[in-house]
């Protein structure tokens, strides 16, 4: 029944320097950067209407710092969970894209196909990630019957939740956004998880002006 289903918001971190560079950054442990602080704030402030009963949030410090942010606003005890980590990309952290290609042109073709068999050397397969991330927030949600909890995690984790509501398959070509601190709405009941409404930016209609005094100003 809809009214027992749990309300989520499922909002990715804020921005890091390595977003900026286009760098793997799975489990290594990256801060958010001006802009990314910025819009933990914009987001908190977003949610301020929203009553949450829980704020969870991947224990990786980009993720920990966003949902910090909701949870001060909400005056609610952040909880961690390792469940909700990005995905372990082993000895491709830290690399670009472009990188990875000319140094593992195999390994590249793999994970842009998005083969679900695939790990890189130390990390996880995308099958593995996917069933740890889904299985996780289904975990939290049902601690949570007819309530409504935020989830702050990473910009894999949220595919994999678009994923698990619109029930598509791993290998599927991404044709979504998944951006940094914006909402995304999902229920969940015993049946699974349905998507309700994603990539909500309006929040950052605004723009941070890091070359003058830092007031925020019309973008």
């Amino acid at each position: 029944m809809l009214e027992h289903a749990t309300r989520i918001l499922a909002i990715r971190h804020g921005e890091t320097a390595w977003n900026t560079e286009s760098r793997i950054q799975g489990h290594t442990d990256i801060p958010l950067n001006d802009t990314g602080l910025w819009q933990a704030e914009r987001v908190a402030h977003a949610l301020r209407g929203e009553s949450l009963q829980a704020v969870y949030s991947s224990d990786l410090q980009r993720a920990r710092t966003t949902a910090e942010a909701i949870a001060q606003a909400q005056q609610l005890t952040l909880s961690l969970d390792p469940g909700l980590r990005e995905r372990h990309f082993g000895h491709l952290e830290g690399l670009t894209h472009q990188e990875i290609t000319s140094r593992w042109p195999e390994q590249a073709r793999r994970w842009r196909e998005r083969d679900p068999a695939f790990g890189p050397d130390g990390g996880e397969t995308l099958q593995a990630f996917y069933d740890r991330v889904v299985g996780a927030l289904a975990r939290l949600a049902r601690r949570h019957p007819g309530g409504c909890i935020a989830v702050v995690a990473h910009g894999g984790v949220l595919d994999c939740f678009y994923r698990a509501a619109n029930r598509l398959p791993l290998d599927a070509p991404r044709a979504w956004k998944v951006g940094n601190a914006a909402i995304n709405r999902l229920l969940y009941s015993p049946e699974g998880f349905t998507m309700v409404g994603w990539a909500d930016d309006q929040h950052l209609g605004e723009t941070l002006d890091e070359h003058s005094d830092g007031v925020v100003r019309a973008a």
